[in-house]
């Protein structure tokens, strides 16, 4: 008995003298005072860890150096006492026992080196099946796999971390799990990023290298990578992730027999690869071609791709490597030429000329048959070259009769219905809404507006209801019942709701006590609109403690956060009838959101009321918007930040909004800072999930909130920015002018450096046009101004109008082009791009026959002799421009008639 004690003494002594040791961050103890401890000492220190573990979680953030001090302790004592795989991988695996760089293996592998091997093997496959984190246990992983002997791991983290693990000198030769995950380099999901990196391909020690070799040793089949690089390929990715793939197909050096073996392969990277993988495809098969390795069929299949890609450089190499196989197997055009003709529809028209005149070249008087199927697919081709397809094809190339009669038809997208918000929801609807907008990672405005309405409402005729059935729907937020969190108060719409629930103090809710925005958010729009909106909530919830309102007045009544003035001012009419104070940060932003309607200002003053009659005065003259200045910034003007140098580094154009000395006056202190002149913005950081609340703060108002946009804009013309114009169609849509900083901010926009960015500006520009609100000789200006500047390259703004007029806004396209080109059209040698924007305008013109005065200096380019692209597109858009002469040969007119 007294043996036993004594034995149990000692293990508790040893039990404290482990947890010491991990309190005091003295981990290399670990494997010496853990080993002697029995399993009964085990469980009971795993309780205690566990206790630890729990406790540490609910340290405030200033003792984070003691809580990150106790992370390696607990993970591997708390490792050495599980006995279960699984509970030991899920400890291991814990985020929040991880120190950085990384496990600690060595003491790890040191504590667990007396388990049975196949324990091992479990853990370390278990280890390996956690996609977060087995790339970076890699070295822990392959330790217990080194003591176990189990199974190599094939997921797609551990092979990551194994190319990781490779270092700087790859030898691959010696490494005894290069023929298990070799094949699996071409299978993950995401290739491993380390394989990016080193992939030269004549670097020895590259990977591209070290696999050629492997398979020269015959560690693994040359088939393989064969067969791993072109299935890589086909499945397509972004050309960065691709590289390697090509880098190492090209380092194979595959036999022609290899090349033809996969000839269906490389036509589907033709037609659908990145540039670079297409490019390498169409080597291969014009290669293969021209050795008489390649069938018609086959040909003429990926001709009819490759034609239709919008790359010239393909395109152009395509209809040569098919002139050439025409010259040698003449009988192969019945196959071919309707291959050449899919390039008839291509945006240039020099390739269309090309195309046509191969056909010419190839085909026979006797081909009949086949000159009609090509007449028919000649009506593609851009009526400058009319004339010559109706020489080469016949009268069926020259389309319908009476087409060409027809009067032109502008097509532009449906302007979107603007939708009402709705009914007031039910508490159960209401709670349903609170839930969604907590969970949503870009708040719907008709969502959050609805939820914030029914919590209101509910709260001042059924708290309690609206209570009882909130508190199970937010059971999981952390702000209910969490003293962890003692200090910290709920965001966004959660303040309302934590306040119908009794877990918000009104001194909490006080406006007063909004943090003042960081250092390097002074001066952004996004803090000052999102105080805005904090203040609103607050105030809401403050009211619903101390004088529950009935509505809220600054509820929208249309899903674009738009207010229509019949509607405040019903809503004062029902607060003077009930006898309610106005919250005044409700009846600012009702007053941000109202139809300026002079016409609804009679009405408003007749309710006698103070908020009446500024409402009348904002109807009128009071909601004018701030003047905006607008200026080119030279580049000499010094950036506030090193990072913005490469924005500032070109002349650009400013748009700075003015005093709204009444906002500053009149408005409660969150309202000030939208009411101070905004200077051209300062880099800024913010949360864009909640773009669409913020935007409805001033929903009437399209200019000012276009210039806030426009250095965004901006950023994303002359840098690598990316996404700013997202906004662009959304604003759009909204109320206000639609005056000349939105029009900047669109033709900005429309010189974007990324597609997606185009687009948005595109569709910005068609949804003024079928509104009507577009002013596109403003719009013009704009992009001429723009293009003189340098923010705006010509190339990029030929592609957004391209676009544009390719859904059938020929006419609208034009229009902006007309003001544009002059520009351009006097120094065009400084400007290049300028071929391409004259094709878009040759194209709409010769569209929509629409005639008028030359752009000055057109003349003069059009009668220059030379083939490039900006003499041919010149003539041609002189050409459709100058009508034709009148014919005054009576015998012709008789023709004619």
């Amino acid at each position: 008995m007294t043996t036993t004690t004594t034995a149990g003494s000692h293990q508790d002594a040893a039990v404290r003298h482990v947890l010491d040791a991990v309190r005091a961050g003295r981990d290399h103890e670990l494997p010496g005072l853990v080993g002697p401890l029995d399993p009964p000492a085990r469980r009971a220190l795993l309780a205690e860890l566990k206790a630890l573990r729990a406790e540490a979680r609910g340290w405030e953030w200033d003792r984070w150096r003691e809580r990150d001090a106790l992370r390696a302790g607990l993970l591997v004592a708390g490792a050495a006492c599980h006995t279960g795989a699984a509970a030991a991988a899920a400890w291991i695996g814990a985020r929040d026992l991880r120190r950085w760089p990384g496990l600690p293996t060595d003491l790890l592998l040191d504590v667990l080196a007396d388990r049975d091997p196949a324990w091992l093997g479990d853990v370390a496959r278990r280890l390996a099946d956690r996609a977060a984190t087995a790339a970076d246990d890699y070295a822990f992983i392959s330790g217990l796999l080194r003591i176990s002997g189990g199974p190599v791991p094939t997921t797609d983290a551990f092979v990551h971390g194994w190319v990781d693990s490779k270092g700087i000198t790859l030898d691959l030769h010696d490494d005894p799990y290069a023929p298990e995950l070799v094949p699996r380099l071409f299978e993950t999901a995401e290739p491993a990023p380390a394989l990016l990196w080193r992939a030269e391909p004549d670097n020895p020690e590259h990977w591209p290298s070290g696999l050629v070799s492997l398979a020269e040793a015959g560690v693994v089949e040359r088939r393989t990578l064969v067969d791993g690089c072109t299935a890589r390929l086909l499945r397509g990715g972004r050309p960065q992730q691709l590289s390697f793939y090509l880098v190492l197909l090209r380092r194979l050096e595959l036999t022609a027999a290899e090349e033809q073996e996969r000839a269906a392969d490389w036509i589907a990277m033709a037609a659908d690869g990145p540039a670079p993988v297409a490019g390498h495809a169409q080597e291969v098969l014009a290669r293969l071609a021209l050795a008489g390795a390649l069938t018609a069929g086959q040909l003429a299949e990926m001709s009819s791709l490759v034609l239709f890609r919008p790359e010239k450089k393909f395109v152009r190499a395509q209809l040569v490597l098919l002139g050439k196989v025409l010259r040698r197997d003449p009988d192969a055009r019945h196959e071919l030429l309707p291959a050449v003709a899919g390039a008839f529809g291509h945006e240039d028209t020099a390739l269309q000329e090309r195309a046509l005149k191969l056909v010419a070249a190839h085909l026979k008087p006797q081909d009949e048959a086949l000159r009609e199927e090509l007449a028919d697919q000649a009506r593609a081709l851009s009526p400058v070259h009319r004339p010559l397809a109706v020489t080469v094809l016949g009268a069926g190339a020259a389309g319908d009769p009476g087409e060409a009669d027809l009067p032109y038809e502008e097509l532009l997208p449906h302007v979107p219905v603007r939708r009402r918000l709705g009914a007031t929801p039910s508490v159960a609807e209401t709670v349903e809404l609170v839930v969604a907008v907590g969970k949503a990672r870009t708040p719907d405005l008709t969502e959050f507006e609805r939820a914030l309405d029914g919590l209101v409402r509910h709260a001042r005729l059924h708290r309690a209801e609206l209570a009882e059935a909130l508190r199970p729907a937010l059971a999981g937020r952390w702000w209910i019942g969490s003293e962890a969190h003692a200090g910290r108060r709920p965001a966004g719409l959660d303040v309302v709701a934590a306040a119908v629930l009794g877990l918000a103090h009104p001194s909490d809710l006080r406006i007063d006590r909004q943090r003042p925005s960081g250092h390097h958010h002074r001066d952004c729009v996004h803090e000052a609109l999102g105080r805005v909106l904090d203040g609103r909530l607050r105030e809401a919830g403050q009211r619903i403690l101390e004088d529950p309102l009935p509505f809220l007045l600054a509820t929208p009544s249309w899903d674009t956060g738009s207010l229509e003035p019949d509607e405040l001012t019903a809503r004062l009419a029902q607060y003077r009838q009930v006898g309610v104070r106005p919250a005044p940060h409700d009846f600012a932003q009702a007053l941000l959101r109202v139809r300026r309607d002079p016409a609804a200002a009679a009405a408003a003053a007749a309710l006698d009321t103070s908020e009446g009659r500024r409402l009348a005065r904002w109807l009128g003259s009071d909601g004018e918007p701030a003047a905006a200045i607008r200026r080119v910034r030279e580049p000499g003007e010094r950036a506030v930040h090193w990072w913005e140098r490469a924005g500032q580094a070109v002349r650009r154009i400013v748009v700075e909004t003015g005093d709204r000395l009444l906002l500053q006056r009149e408005f409660p202190a969150a309202f000030h800072p939208l009411g101070r002149p905004q200077r051209e913005q300062t880099r800024c950081y913010h949360w864009t999930g909640e773009a669409p609340l913020r935007w409805a703060v001033l929903p009437e108002d399209r200019e000012t909130q276009a210039a806030w946009m426009l250095p965004a804009l901006t950023g994303c013309a002359v840098t690598e920015e990316r996404g700013a114009a997202a906004e662009l169609p959304r604003l759009a849509e909204l109320g206000g002018p639609a005056g000349p900083a939105l029009h900047l901010a669109v033709a900005t926009g429309l010189g974007a450096r990324h597609g997606e960015d185009r687009l948005s500006a595109v569709d910005a520009l068609l949804l003024l046009a079928a509104r009507g609100e577009l002013d596109a000789p403003r719009l013009g200006r704009d992009l001429a101004e723009l293009l003189s500047l340098g923010t705006v390259k010509p190339t990029r703004l030929a592609d957004a109008l391209r676009t544009a007029a390719s859904t059938g806004a020929y006419a609208t396209t034009w229009a902006v082009l007309a003001e544009a080109l002059p520009t351009l059209l006097e120094d065009p040698a400084a400007h290049r791009g300028t071929g391409e924007l004259l094709s878009v305008a040759a194209d709409c013109v010769e569209r929509t026959g629409a005639t008028g005065p030359l752009p000055p200096g057109l003349a003069d380019l059009a009668t220059r002799r030379g083939t490039t692209q900006l003499l041919t597109q010149a003539a041609r858009l002189h050409t459709a421009l100058t009508p034709p002469p009148p014919t005054t040969d009576p015998e012709i007119r008789g023709t004619a008639a």
